[in-house]
């Protein structure tokens, strides 16, 4: 995560103080688009720190039709902010709306807004078009005297957005998901390890990968993060991620031959990589062998049946 730069969080501070109210009171009356988008423009160039005149364009052309608003840095859209009045619910065809938009202009950034609340959406070019929500945020509902608040507002700064902060707030969310872990769990390193202990605590248990696969994934974890697209998505980043790290660790080993204390030395990495897979028992069938230089998946689940009702 992006560290804040300490005169904006004085101007998220002071913003959030100053704002608060505005925004409380426009929802007590109930006002309009229009002066919705004005609120927007200002919370924009005051709060998040963007140039009103130069970064902040109201009703952007987009092959036919209009976004409420675009930020533009160095004269390159790269949010697209769709607004709604204060008083209404966001839906999810204004969602539409505002995805549709930044997918014609290729921008991967777009927001959802009535003022108070926040969505920031990632756009996923794929077939169909379809986006993620990465944050949401109810400005009524921060507490400017806290720091975990500010960090939710910075990404969508203009300080934020040259680091790239969204793109980081993201990378984050996402290794923290629950399709994540998950596959983290289910991985063949990680069902090592909990054999391994496992078999501490009950040394008289037969215990089997491919048991503890089954009843991690049809008994502990729920169904939605074991199967789907996002489940598989996360299983394939995994697998390349593990392939990249063995692939790393078999570049940095010492060549054969080589000589004096540099040929007793182990890297690092490697005595990382050993410590944390555990290898089984030659013995053991339900491991299979390890295809580092191929694309041959470290780890096959077993063959089962449908995962029951959690």
């Amino acid at each position: 995560m992006s560290i804040i730069p300490k005169k904006v969080e004085s101007r998220l501070n002071e913003g959030l103080k100053r704002f608060q109210p505005i925004l409380s009171a426009a929802k007590s009356r109930d006002v309009n688009e229009a002066d919705t988008v004005v609120v927007v423009t200002d919370l924009l160039a005051d709060l998040l720190g963007y140039d009103k005149y130069t970064e902040i364009t109201r009703e952007y052309a987009i092959r036919g039709t209009v976004c409420d608003l675009a930020i533009k840095i160095d004269d390159q859209p790269k949010l697209l902010i769709e607004v709604k009045a204060i008083g209404l619910d966001l839906k999810d065809q204004h969602v539409r709306q505002a995805i549709d938009y930044a997918a014609k202009e290729g921008i991967e950034w777009a927001v959802l807004t009535n003022g108070a609340t926040w969505k920031i959406y990632r756009v996923v070019f794929a077939k169909p078009i379809d986006q993620e929500l990465v944050i949401e945020i109810n400005l009524l509902s921060l507490n400017p005297r806290l720091p975990a608040h500010l960090d939710l507002l910075f990404p969508l700064t203009r300080e934020g957005m040259l680091k790239a902060a969204l793109n980081d707030y993201h990378a984050q969310r996402q290794a923290m998901s629950r399709f994540s872990l998950a596959a983290l769990l289910l991985s063949e390193p990680m069902l090592k390890i909990l054999r391994r202990e496992l078999r501490r605590l009950s040394p008289e248990a037969n215990i089997e990968i491919e048991g503890l696969h089954t009843v991690l994934s049809e008994e502990v974890l729920k169904r939605e993060v074991v199967e789907g697209e996002k489940a598989e998505e996360a299983r394939k980043k995994l697998q390349r991620a593990l392939r990249r790290q063995l692939r790393q660790t078999q570049s940095r080993e010492e060549p054969d031959g080589a000589q004096g204390e540099e040929e007793e030395s182990e890297p690092e990495s490697v005595k990382e990589l050993e410590a944390t897979t555990v290898e089984a028992p030659s013995d053991d069938p339900s491991v299979p062998e390890t295809n580092v230089a191929g694309d041959t998946p470290l780890w096959t689940a077993p063959r089962q049946g449908k995962a029951g009702e959690r």
